[in-house]
């Protein structure tokens, strides 16, 4: 599987394209340059790595397509490298450029650029024609690239018996019968409706499963961008100002421009529960007893303890008064003691579907890998504080700056090693409110994640 790799490119068209470069180096603006011509891309810097799904994201004139066009050869940088693993697309011949287009890019166009006299199926097969493959093999894999995109009963019929959403299908089949590494989609749905570009994303996801290929999608769709993409670049007037994860540039936009841009999102379907969670203030060990387990709630200063086994797979809670009750009758397991009904969810659920079990219960809602093990709870005033936009204004001295707010909430131990503290009396039962999380810790007092041991 091949990469990409985009390294100091400009891109300007005009009369003196090299001395608006120059100027560019030297600080100048966008405008500044008007005279020698026009800069679409300065200075972009990129990293594609192979098999993720990659998204440039812009307003019109934000220089995204012109970019996009310079990841297969059709533009060369005025200055800079587009590198396809080995090879320099702006240094190679034409004759290499034509061999890396047809086996190792296919591009998805807005408007589908189907040929009208050929068949559905001919359009498919032919990126196969040009690399010379035989008429029956091409046709196999065109067959076989209709079926993966829904289209197979339709092979025989021309373009302009399907509707806008099929013709894309096409326009997807043809890039996967090609079967290259990389795919190009440049705003490949921004032409249909709403249902249907729905439709077509959710089954680009479902191809990207299962064929893992590198994919660059250029859209101006913010939510279309956080739905597909693993990693995003934002452009704004030829730069490209902010690249990461969908929950990076929500939790820590770059700048004001950036913000704003994702200001209208929903953030409870792009945030997931591994971006909130924080610590649990007490962990009992299931084999450690009532007296051990009422000991980690009393150190922590909390009403109840998740307990877990040696693995650390979740077994449920267990409440102080329980655990008192079973100390005076002289027990010395948990048996019977652990409430297994809290609605645990996965780090990778989103905040819109935490909302339902966190008002179910008034504990904090416990969070898990894919084994089942304990890695954090979200409180509630946690997930009401995570649907705030992130506010890039200055903040006042000694407040941490976004990236750090990005970093406490990904690993709340990297920002405070000791963790959260125990709660004011009266506070959340498990110790995980806001006060919880930010308070000093108490003088010889342990980490907020006590784990008791046998």
């Amino acid at each position: 599987m091949t990469g990409l790799r985009v390294e100091g490119v400009y891109k300007v068209f005009g009369r003196r394209p090299n001395e608006a470069v120059k100027r560019l180096r030297d600080g100048a603006g966008r405008e500044d340059v008007r005279q020698w011509g026009t800069a679409a891309v300065i200075d972009a810097d990129l990293q594609i790595e192979s098999g993720e799904t990659f998204v440039v994201m812009g307003l019109s004139g934000s220089g995204k397509s012109t970019l996009i066009r310079m990841l297969n050869g059709l533009l060369k940088p005025t200055a800079g490298r587009v590198l396809l693993g080995d090879d320099d697309l702006g240094a190679v011949s034409a004759s290499q450029l034509r061999s890396i287009r047809q086996r190792k890019v296919s591009m998805v166009f807005q408007h589908f650029a189907l040929l009208p006299h050929r068949t559905v199926r001919d359009n498919a097969a032919y990126p196969l024609a040009l690399q010379g493959v035989d008429k029956a093999e091409r046709r196999k894999k065109a067959d076989e690239a209709l079926e993966m995109v829904g289209l197979g009963e339709w092979g025989d019929s021309l373009p302009h018996e399907l509707s806008g959403g099929m013709r894309q299908r096409v326009g997807l089949a043809r890039a996967l019968a090609a079967d290259t590494d990389i795919l190009l989609m440049d705003e490949a749905f921004s032409a249909l409706d709403p249902l249907i570009r729905r439709e077509m994303q959710d089954q680009l996801l479902e191809l990207q499963q299962t064929l893992g290929k590198t994919i660059v999608f250029i859209t101006h769709d913010l939510n279309e961008a956080m739905y597909l993409g693993d990693r995003i670049a934002v452009m704004r007037d030829g730069r490209v100002v902010q690249v990461g994860t969908s929950e990076q540039i929500l939790s820590a936009p770059a700048d004001d421009y950036v913000a704003q841009f994702v200001a209208d999102v929903d953030r409870t379907r792009v945030l997931t529960a591994s971006s909130v969670m924080r610590r649990p203030a007490a962990v009992a060990f299931a084999g450690g007893g009532p007296r051990l387990a009422l000991r980690t709630m009393r150190d922590a200063q909390v009403a109840a303890a998740y307990v877990v086994d040696r693995t650390r797979v979740l077994r449920g809670i267990v409440r102080d008064a329980d655990a008192v009750d079973a100390t005076r009758a002289g027990k010395d397991t948990l048996e019977g003691l652990i409430d297994d009904s809290l609605t645990s969810v996965s780090v990778d659920t989103p905040l819109a579907e935490v909302f339902a079990p966190a008002a179910e219960s008034p504990l904090p809602v416990p969070v898990t890998d894919d084994k089942g093990r304990l890695v954090g709870v979200i409180p509630r005033a946690i997930l009401l504080e995570a649907m705030v936009p992130v506010d890039t204004s200055t903040p006042p001295k000694g407040t941490p700056t976004a990236d750090q707010a990005a970093t406490s909430a990904a690993d709340p131990a990297a920002a405070d090693p000791t963790g959260a503290t125990a709660p004011a009396p009266g506070a959340d039962p498990l110790g995980t409110t806001p006060d919880a999380t930010t308070a000093a810790p108490s003088a010889g007092r342990t980490a907020d994640t006590t784990e008791v041991r046998a």
